[in-house]
């Protein structure tokens, strides 16, 4: 053995590895163990585990890991509820997903054309027409740019 340990880094990696193997469920125990080890998890460690779990089709537990990071004093960034907003979509939580949208707004981050792509998108998949309507709008209102 090298007595090399992993780090924070390490775990991201690792972390978002299984995110691109719609591995969820061991990213979410890297977390873990990454815990357990007495390593602090970031930002950046929250958001790759909720894209993980976004990509296992698991808002709930990605909506838990978003609640988990803020009890642990760390600020969600745009990428971390985009994630979280591309999870709801997913299982068609429509609501969910404007919940978190604005809540993203009223902590000061801006909405990117993906964060607004995803609730508009979950808006979709909820068959609610008028609100996808509505956010299209405030979308163009803000200045960005419909894909």
């Amino acid at each position: 053995e090298s007595g090399l340990a992993p780090n924070t880094i390490t775990y991201n990696a690792s972390i978002s590895a299984c995110e691109k193997d719609c591995q969820w469920e061991q990213a979410l125990q890297l977390l873990a163990t990454m815990q357990k080890s007495g390593l602090l998890p970031t930002v950046i460690t929250y958001s790759a585990t909720i894209s993980a779990c976004d990509t296992g089709r698991q808002w709930q537990q990605a909506l838990q890991l978003l609640a988990e990071m803020k009890e642990s004093g760390l600020a969600p960034n745009t990428i971390t509820y985009n994630a979280s907003i591309s999870a709801c979509e997913k299982d068609c939580q429509w609501e969910q997903a404007l919940q978190l949208l604005a809540t993203m707004q009223k902590s000061g981050l801006l909405p990117t054309v993906i964060t607004y792509s995803a609730t508009i998108s979950a808006c979709d998949t909820g068959r609610q027409w008028q609100q996808a309507l509505q956010l299209l709008a405030e979308m163009k209102e803000s200045g960005l740019a419909p894909n």
